[in-house]
């Protein structure tokens, strides 16, 4: 039937809603027109916080999910910080070439931290955050302090809070608190996918459909892909009066429309149904439906058989019109059955490139807990220093679903022992990735505490940074392949306060003293390689490229992203700064150059440097810490 023609000008309002839906999902509700229908609304009151930097008031009856703390977590989603990320050399493996990075630090500020210069370029994440079972740690992000408070969470100074809390079910906010952590991360990790790109997150009963709605607040319930049900455990719990709990769930969201979902590869066991009885040229084949499973009455008519027998039509009609089960017939498609009492229709082998993931993953597939524990004992001397590992062929599930190529980027922000380092390091396709770790204290008090600090572990960072380093040393021994491209280092990066003094303050504590601080604004104690990394934030520049060194005229150089011309960027944090090394280093024309503000040797080098720039590479950007 013909499209009827509108014969009205644009629904602008539909269109706008539509706009804004793309940029704030979580803005999108539900409201009744005059006639009483249901209709997509804008949640205006959402809209106000999402574009506030402080708690707006005024909710309204509508349809969404609210609890104790929604709006903290907004803010706590988009409010600013002032922190860098600190390398640290003698922690990483392959510092200078590696592509990967493990972040250690507090996973929201950490997020932030990577928001410009990883602003939809993860192709995957996944994240296995604590599930509430009562006796979990959350993190605490309370933006509700005052002035002195504020500085000190801003890292004006230098105390670190690791802001953990037990959250308890005595607790009266015991879901409110998880729901409230769970929210801004997710928020702020949904920014960094690639159009194409999705996110899996495991969680149990407790909280699956609190995260199930928050998921679609901050996705979209159209991006659902799947809520997965993993086998996690086979060995019956013995409880008398309850069921035994042997599943965990996998909630799989995309980022927009353009993700698909990766076939599986197709096993021995998915292929035992296929054979050729007929010998038909085009090979194996299995039987095939051929009944409709809607009702449809214009699909409902009797089919003649070559000896004009009669086959009466399936109750809801046959899945295609006469002609095309004609055409099937001509070409051997669909056959008789010996006494042509049914038709038969053949799916082929060949024809079958992959099969579809279902949403129920057996152990036997993917692997549970215990193996999960065995793949740890393999690795620590016998031992498992970490009681809620995945197993690698979990997460390599989900690599294959997602379709991740060698290239993509890999993120986890709740790491633990770095499971998805592990999977990604080991799979067929090994490639970059970013894991997040807080340095949470180990509990010495369980045997995986006590297992962990006879390792030498401290925290759970640790465990995550060593089972990188043995995963990464075992299977370069497998495959015999030391010293050749295959990428098994990490760039360790920890979250600190910023390394310049007093660069981030309120404006209802700003003063003139502050105002007139040394011309030197460099915190003390911070390395000219800490103030690369913080060049390379601000400047939203990879994390992960090479970094070399060079002396030039007695000046330490650092090129990132190679040291011929045109590299990503040039910086010089040294003192003295002349006007002839500044010509020598503009020969190299790098993409973009920074200097310490303090490090020249005059106010009429630190004006002449643009001009020097701008005769021997214009194309550089130049700019000072």
């Amino acid at each position: 039937m013909m499209d009827k023609l509108k014969m009205h000008s644009p629904n602008l309002t539909e269109a706008n809603i539509a706009k804004l839906a793309e940029l704030f999902p979580s803005c999108v509700t539900e409201a009744r027109d005059e006639q009483g229908r249901v209709k997509q609304a804008i949640d205006f009151d959402q809209l106000r916080q999402e574009l506030s930097d402080h708690i707006v008031e005024g909710p309204q009856e509508r349809y969404h999910l609210n609890w104790p703390g929604k709006r903290e977590a907004l803010l706590a989603a988009n409010s600013p910080i002032a922190k860098t990320l600190r390398p640290s050399r003698e922690e990483s493996v392959d510092f200078d070439t590696t592509k990967n990075l493990f972040i250690e630090g507090d996973n929201l500020e950490a997020l932030k931290l990577l928001q410009e210069t990883y602003l939809g370029k993860v192709k995957m994440i996944y994240i296995d955050p604590p599930y509430n079972t009562g006796n979990d740690f959350i993190y605490d992000d309370d933006f509700s302090e005052g002035a002195a408070e504020y500085l000190s969470r801003s890292s004006q100074n230098d105390d670190f809070g690791c802001r953990l809390t037990a959250n308890t079910e005595t607790n009266g906010r015991f879901h409110s608190d998880w729901l409230t952590m769970m929210h801004s991360r997710i928020r702020l990790a949904r920014n960094l996918l690639r159009p194409d790109g999705v996110i899996f997150i495991s969680i149990d009963d407790c909280e699956s459909s609190s995260l199930r709605h928050i998921c679609d607040e901050v996705f979209g319930e159209n991006n659902l892909v799947a809520n997965i049900v993993w086998q996690h455990s086979v060995q019956p719990k013995g409880y008398t009066q309850l069921f035994s709990v042997h599943h965990n769930h996998i909630l799989c969201y995309s980022r927009s429309d353009e993700y698909v979902v990766q076939p599986l590869e197709r096993t021995e066991k998915d292929n035992k149904n296929y054979s050729n009885p007929d010998d038909d040229p085009r090979g194996p084949w299995r039987a095939g439906d051929v009944r409709n499973a809607l009702y449809r009455p214009n699909l409902i008519f009797p089919i003649v058989t070559p000896s004009e027998k009669t086959i009466d039509p399936p109750e809801n009609g046959w899945r295609w019109k006469k002609a095309t089960i004609k055409k099937k017939i001509q070409d051997g498609e669909i056959v008789f059955s010996t006494d042509e009492s049914r038709i038969i229709r053949k799916i082929y082998l060949e024809d079958q490139s992959g099969r579809a993931p279902e949403t129920i993953w057996f152990s036997e597939d993917v692997g549970n807990t215990r193996s999960a524990a065995s793949e740890l004992k393999g690795l620590f001397n016998g031992v498992a220093p970490f009681d809620t590992a995945k197993p690698l062929k979990l997460i390599d599930r989900m690599f294959q679903v997602a379709g991740l190529q060698p290239d993509d980027l890999c993120l986890d922000f709740f790491a633990g022992s770095c499971s998805t380092a592990h999977a990604r390091l080991a799979s067929m396709s090994p490639g970059p990735f970013i894991m997040i770790q807080m340095p949470e204290p180990i509990d010495n008090t369980k045997p995986h505490g006590k297992a962990a600090q006879n390792l030498g572990m401290a925290t759970i960072a640790d465990i995550g940074k060593e089972r990188i380093r043995r995963a990464g040393n075992e299977i370069q021994n497998e495959t015999g392949l030391h010293g050749s491209p295959l990428d098994v280092g990490f760039r360790v990066l920890k979250v600190d306060s910023s390394n310049l003094e007093d660069v981030y303050y309120r404006p209802d504590v700003l003063s003139q003293d502050l105002l007139s601080e040394n011309v030197d604004n460099i915190r003390e104690g911070r390395s000219s390689e800490d103030l690369l990394f913080q060049i390379l934030l601000d400047w939203g520049v990879d994390l992960s490229l090479p970094i070399s060194r060079q002396d030039i005229d007695g000046k330490t150089v650092f090129f990132v992203d190679g040291a011929e011309k045109h590299m990503a960027l040039a910086a010089c944090f040294d003192l003295d700064i002349d006007e002839a090394f500044v010509k020598q280093l503009a020969e190299y024309e790098p993409l973009r150059v920074v200097f310490r503000d303090a490090g020249f040797t005059s106010d009429s080098v630190k004006i002449n440097v643009e001009q020097i720039f701008a005769q021997k590479s214009p194309n550089t950007e130049v700019k000072v810490l």
